[in-house]
């Protein structure tokens, strides 16, 4: 049952602000999720930064079913967060708040914990768990999971520094007492200013209590139209970065003027870590000129940043950035196809002493040979099992009247360790769609020390799929083996080629799926093969097998259960 309204003539114990910016379709759901909280004694504003679509209207309407909800209409569009906030602000009439964009949720007892933690201590604001769900898949996961695990009160930001990565406004409760003692509003005029914000509010708190349990749902589109993305997934436009960079300036500003100077390593760490990431990643998928521009707003910043911050990342990380930094801006995309992955450089260079660096030659600046030296990464001693190889794929071609869905791909092998002795080798290149891996061998002949070639035809029709089908992606591996040891390696295939989709009967036809071979398009750029099925094996055969692994998993549970009792 939905809790009651509270009545017109108490005075709410929370004011959750609903920001919305021309998004009537999603706007009621963001207002169910506050209107069916455990603890109904709340004030909902609406604050419309001037929609031009039916958002107004949806808005009055919403306010007429409920007398918590008040409907704010800004007289003019602000273009960003802050200034719907602070006019929401302006009227709240709880001594707590809470920020709601309107494409998200509030889980149903997001005000009930997080008013209960400020009841119980004298505490400045409250932040609760993250759930991130995917638009396109479903799929969820937890924002900084690691931060939010443990209930506990922090005596100040400088207790626990990594808390700066939790940046989101959103997550959290505030005293209304607190932000008025510090004249804190959000920054009009900027984008991300959740950052500036946060940061200021951890600084100024003078305690905090952190609830494990998620109180927030934020939905992610990565492929939404590029109108429509959220500001975090415009990172394809130069102006998002200027905008990241002169928020980072602003906090530094901000840490030097109230005293906060023992915090700045783990501030610019976070941006490192966490901003800076985000667009490394991306690298590898920009043109020259965008690389250019890139390195023109971020080096004068990163030259800035303490020390420190950059000997907490892993080497990887710290490549790119100095590639960046360097302007060996084709090196630095070459190099962000390695982050997060165990995927050596195509080459490395040794100096006079023995010191292996990244890249064609010995760098010429002692910053740039302390962090391109990849002499601790032991290339050429490791166990063969974790020797560190790079396999590009440099050519996709269909089989044109071949059997099945059949394409030949060209592949190349950088070993810069030297751990293959010269001369041809056996690889294997594999793929599991389902249980059962389809393996073929074939053979890499030596171009050069340390680099090798061969061809492979993959037939994809010769993949044993489960009985129900298989529906999802794969990203062939490429497995080498010497002295009993096998190397497994990711397979980076070129970052654009034509998609290549074509029907397979599989089981003589009784189970027939749209297979596609793709480049992955992100991240790293593997090679991708996605399995649709189709027919009947879709609509009968799948669904069933859902339901029976369903049920397998609850007679398992309710077995050990039993077990317990």
């Amino acid at each position: 049952m939905s809790p009651s309204p509270a009545t017109p003539s108490t005075t709410p114990d929370v004011t959750v602000v609903v920001i919305v910016y021309n998004d009537a379709e999603r706007l009621p759901r963001a207002v169910a999720s506050v209107r069916r909280q455990t603890h109904a004694n709340i004030e909902i504003v609406i604050s419309d930064d001037h929609s031009t679509d039916h958002t107004p209207e949806v808005a009055r309407t919403l306010a007429a079913e409920d007398d918590r909800i008040i409907s704010l209409r800004l007289p003019e569009n602000s273009g960003g967060c802050s200034a719907p906030r602070n006019r929401a602000l302006d009227i709240a009439g709880a001594p707590y708040v809470m920020f709601l964009d309107s494409d998200d949720e509030l889980t149903d007892n997001a005000v009930e914990l997080l008013l209960a933690a400020h009841r119980e201590r004298d505490i400045d604001f409250a932040l609760g768990a993250v759930e991130r769900i995917r638009v396109d898949t479903g799929s969820k996961s937890m924002w900084m999971p690691r931060l939010v695990a443990e209930r506990r009160t922090v005596p100040g930001i400088e207790a626990e520094p990594r808390l700066f990565f939790e940046h989101l406004s959103t997550s959290k409760m505030y005293a209304r007492e607190f932000l008025d003692r510090h004249g804190l509003r959000f920054p009009e005029g900027i984008h991300y200013e959740d950052q500036l914000f946060s940061a200021q509010a951890y600084c100024l708190a003078r305690s905090f209590t952190i609830v494990p349990e998620p109180v927030y749902r934020w939905y992610i589109d990565p492929y939404a139209d590029a109108e429509a993305a959220s500001i975090s997934n415009q990172r394809h436009m130069l102006g998002n970065v200027r905008d990241r960079i002169h928020v980072q300036t602003l906090i530094d500003g901000f840490l030097a003027e109230s005293g906060h100077d023992a915090v700045r390593v783990d501030k610019d760490h976070k941006f490192l870590k966490h901003d800076f990431r985000m667009y490394a990643g991306d690298l590898p998928y920009r043109d020259e000129e965008w690389l250019a521009g890139f390195a023109e707003i971020v080096n004068p910043y990163l030259a800035t940043l303490a020390p420190g911050a950059y000997e907490r990342l892993p080497r990887d990380e710290r490549i790119v950035l100095q590639l960046v930094r360097d302007g060996r801006l084709a090196d630095a995309r070459l190099a962000a196809r390695a982050l997060g992955y165990a995927v050596a450089p195509r080459t490395v260079t040794a100096d006079d002493a023995g010191r292996i660096y990244w890249g064609e030659r010995v760098p010429d600046t002692e910053s740039a040979r302390r962090e391109l030296d990849l002499t601790d990464q032991g290339l050429e001693a490791r166990s063969f099992q974790t020797a560190r190889f790079r396999h590009e794929i440099t050519d996709v071609t269909p089989v044109e009247g071949g059997p099945g869905a059949c394409v030949d791909l060209r592949i190349r092998t950088y070993d810069p360790g030297l751990r293959l002795p010269v001369g041809p080798h056996i690889a294997t290149l594999v793929v599991t769609p389902g249980r059962r891996r389809l393996t073929t061998p074939f053979r890499l002949d030596p171009v050069r020390p340390g680099v090798f070639e061969g061809g492979v035809r993959l037939d994809l029709a010769a993949a044993t799929l489960p009985l129900h089908g298989f529906d999802g992606a794969r990203h062939p591996v490429l497995q080498l083996e010497q002295q009993r040891q096998r190397n497994t390696g990711l397979l980076l295939a070129p970052l654009s080629f034509p998609t290549l989709t074509t029907r397979v009967d599989y089981r003589h036809g009784a189970a027939p799926h749209l297979v596609t071979v793709e480049p992955e398009g992100r991240a790293a750029g593997r090679l991708q093969i996605r399995w649709a099925p189709l027919g009947v094996t879709a609509h009968v055969a799948r669904p069933l097998a859902r339901r029976a692994a369903r049920t397998r998993v609850g007679r398992t549970a309710r077995t050990v259960a039993s077990a317990l009792a």
